[in-house]
């Protein structure tokens, strides 16, 4: 398993409000949200407000889910700036991505990301839909929210994180970000699976802490993931898109139980 450090939690002194109407001075832990600038070159293509740590894994993810690369083979080198606000991406050659191409991108908030009708034609003519994929075991999937809360150190000691895990069928082994954005911590898992050379993602789970929005399973589509589960509520925009293209979608998934928006069949029960 592979977990994610401290560096993007920050102490300072606050005033607590008590039980009996009273304040105390006490220390608290908040977590960390700052700009970072993704360059090609030296051209800026985009700015997301992220909790710093792994961002060559961001910078990875976000170039494949967004569509700027198609595999890690078109990624040569990924140099963070000494003050880490800033990420230059070099592409291998050959490749006819320009910074004006990339326009679109602009400033990405912590919360959400980019959607529109030209944006959902670009992933429809780009992005097939999944094949058959996986089966996926109901007590198995029962066991993970437990297991990625219990590797959620940053959200232990801030509250103010989301978490996103990739969990393989096959190894049951997991890879496990947070982030002050959803689709960060997502795009995180991606970015490190990717640089691992572990795409396709078409015996893998995604497992989110918040809700799914439609940013989350254009992602996971990006990626070849045909699983795509959180803790809390998807939207319907997420629903009806994991419908079309063929992606088991899961909501609410509180042990025992969890509901089923998408692609039932891949399930197999106990």
């Amino acid at each position: 398993m592979k977990r994610d450090n401290p560096a993007g939690v920050g102490a300072g002194t606050i005033l607590r409000r008590k039980a009996n109407g009273s304040f105390e001075s006490s220390e608290d832990e908040v977590a960390i949200e700052a700009p970072l600038e993704i360059r090609l070159g030296n051209d800026p293509i985009a700015v997301t407000m992220r909790t710093p740590g792994h961002d060559a894994e961001l910078a990875a993810g976000f170039l494949l889910t967004e569509g700027v690369i198609g595999g890690v083979n078109d990624l040569v080198d990924l140099v963070s700036d000494a003050d880490e606000s800033r990420l230059r991406v070099t592409l291998a050659a050959g490749n006819d991505i320009t910074p004006e191409s990339l326009q679109r991108f602009g400033t990405i908030a912590a919360s959400c990301g980019l959607c529109g009708k030209a944006r959902l034609e670009a992933i429809y003519q780009h992005l097939p839909p999944l094949d058959q994929g996986p089966a996926l075991d109901i007590p198995w999937l029962l066991s993970l929210p437990e297991r990625m809360r219990a590797a959620q150190g940053n959200f232990s000691r801030t509250g103010g994180l989301h978490a996103a895990a990739l969990f393989d069928l096959a190894s049951d082994v997991f890879i496990l970000r947070e982030d002050v954005g959803r689709h960060n911590a997502v795009d995180k898992v991606i970015g490190r699976a990717l640089l691992d050379h572990l795409l396709p993602l078409n015996h893998h789970l995604l497992l989110v802490s918040g809700r799914s929005s439609f940013e989350i399973v254009q992602k996971a589509l990006a990626a070849r993931i045909a699983l795509v589960a959180s803790i809390s509520a998807p939207s319907s925009l997420a629903v009806n898109f994991a419908r079309e293209v063929g992606m088991t979608l899961i909501g609410f998934l509180r042990p025992p139980i969890f509901n089923v928006y998408a692609h039932v069949e891949r399930l197999v029960a106990p």
